[in-house]
């Protein structure tokens, strides 16, 4: 999602463009799947008086607009990527922790299966898969 998409965004929904709106946006952007903890600190690297309850809010406005999205990999925070980029499913390994993205594509025999046996939609976006990676194994 280019920057000028994002003002646009905001604008076109009646929202002004703060800076740290923009902020919090780049910080996704650049740290893909990131805490709000984590968020915040490469926030305030260009704007110290950002507080962790600034970035929570913009976080729940940036969702409710649609602009980006959060999982949970684990117990902890949940982790935020744009929503344009939020085609995919995420693989947690038990044993080292890694993160593995796949395409949602790898589950459409599940969703058909789903669908069809349960008249249920389920959305893939948020699916977690905790395992062993090949490593790990």
């Amino acid at each position: 999602m280019a920057e000028t998409s994002w003002d646009e965004e905001l604008r076109a929904r009646g929202y002004r463009v703060t800076p740290q709106r923009q902020l919090v946006l780049e910080a996704v952007k650049g740290l893909e799947h990131a805490t709000p903890e984590a968020i915040c600190s490469r926030v305030r690297e260009t704007a110290r008086g950002v507080n962790i309850s600034t970035v929570y809010r913009t976080l729940e406005l940036l969702e409710e607009l649609g602009m980006v999205s959060h999982t949970h990999l684990g117990h902890g925070a949940p982790t935020y990527h744009l929503a344009s980029e939020a085609d995919h499913l995420h693989l947690v390994c038990r044993g080292c922790g890694g993160v593995t993205e796949v395409s949602s594509d790898t589950v459409q025999d599940l969703v058909a299966k789903l669908d069809r046996d349960f008249g249920f939609s389920p959305d893939v976006h948020h699916l977690t898969v905790f395992g062993r990676c090949r490593e790990c194994r």
